[in-house]
């Protein structure tokens, strides 16, 4: 890229006010989130912890392993639940997942339909304590949670995996949201660098914006070949409350809040993220900038979860989006 070129595209991302790394680093999470809380988010089972202790939904825990010799116990146990998944306390990106749908014979059965060994889900487990997918190598713990069942709204919508919603969450106020869908290059897994569809979403009505899988723009899903056109998530109100919720939860001004939606249990809370990614914005085709400037603008003012999504759904919903960000041409969803 010329040098011209360059300055053009960085004028076109200003303009759409959007949020670049090293903004984010320094003005909101260094600002914003305070390093003694860090711990809280990065190991899930923390979080989890103080989720159940504030009363917040989560996906059930079944089972701690700390060392080695839980591995061989969990045999019984995990032949009993047929389905489950297995996560490290510390990973990131989802790295470490392993998610168990179903048994057959001796063999367990993955999302995709592989088969494994319960030597396969030993060796598993023993890379987690081991850290091989921690931050920073550090040695972990694996977590054994209840398989979410995704509600059937999204069975056109996602390949071998459980969608989820990332919503980013400042100061309380929920100001962008995005739908993460599985796809086989995914592996099943809602992880946008690994190949999922990221879906923007109207704050103010969980309806869909556009859609983009590896930074591209796309209006259907690569597996199922269904249209992202109509598609809405349900429970929304309630969704933007629990992510609202997580700050008063966290004590994180800039926050990362990743939820699923479960068919039997409705919403709970899968993760939280000090340091969420940025790929959001290029979901919804607008910049997330305007948005935490305007509420820093309110200053410190005392709101309660209800209010704090009320402000959002005034300010900060689309009816539709039309802007072009520089990786493309913007695919609206809404008419």
């Amino acid at each position: 890229m010329g040098v011209l070129a360059f300055l053009k595209r960085r004028k076109a991302l200003r303009e759409l006010g959007i949020l670049g790394m090293n903004q984010r680093n320094h003005a909101y999470i260094g600002r914003y989130n305070p390093r003694f809380r860090f711990p809280l988010v990065d190991n899930k089972l923390s979080s989890k912890t103080l989720a159940i202790q504030a009363g917040v939904a989560v996906p059930r825990l079944i089972d701690v392993v700390t060392t080695q010799h839980d591995i061989v116990r969990l045999k019984p146990e995990l032949d009993r639940l047929g389905d489950f998944v297995i996560k490290p306390a510390k990973g990131s990106g989802g790295k470490g997942i392993l998610v168990i749908v179903g048994k057959d014979d001796e063999h367990y059965v993955k999302a995709s339909g592989e088969l494994l060994t319960f030597n396969d889900i030993e060796r598993h487990m023993s890379n987690i304590l081991g850290g091989l997918y921690s931050l920073g190598g550090n040695s972990d713990v694996a977590m054994i949670e209840a398989l979410i069942r995704a509600d059937n709204v999204f069975d056109d919508y996602s390949c071998e995996g459980v969608p989820d919603i990332r919503t980013i969450v400042f100061k309380g106020f929920p100001v962008m949201a995005m739908l993460r869908l599985a796809t086989r290059a995914s592996d099943g897994k809602a992880n946008l660098h690994q190949g999922a569809v990221g879906v923007g979403l109207d704050i103010a009505t969980g309806q869909g914006l556009r859609a983009v899988q590896f930074d591209r723009p796309v209006t259907h899903h690569p597996d199922t070949g269904h249209a992202f056109a109509g598609l809405t998530v349900p429970h929304w109100h309630r969704n933007l409350e629990l992510a609202a919720a997580c700050y008063d939860m966290a004590g994180l001004g800039y926050l990362g809040v990743d939820m699923v939606l479960d068919k039997d249990h409705g919403p709970l809370i899968l993760e939280l993220n000090a340091r969420p990614g940025l790929a959001i914005q290029i979901a919804n085709g607008v910049g997330l900038l305007p948005r935490l400037q305007q509420i820093e603008a309110l200053g410190d003012v005392k709101m309660s979860v209800e209010d704090r999504v009320a402000y959002s759904i005034q300010h900060f919903g689309m009816r539709k989006v039309v802007a072009e960000v520089a990786v493309g041409q913007d695919v609206a969803m809404t008419p």
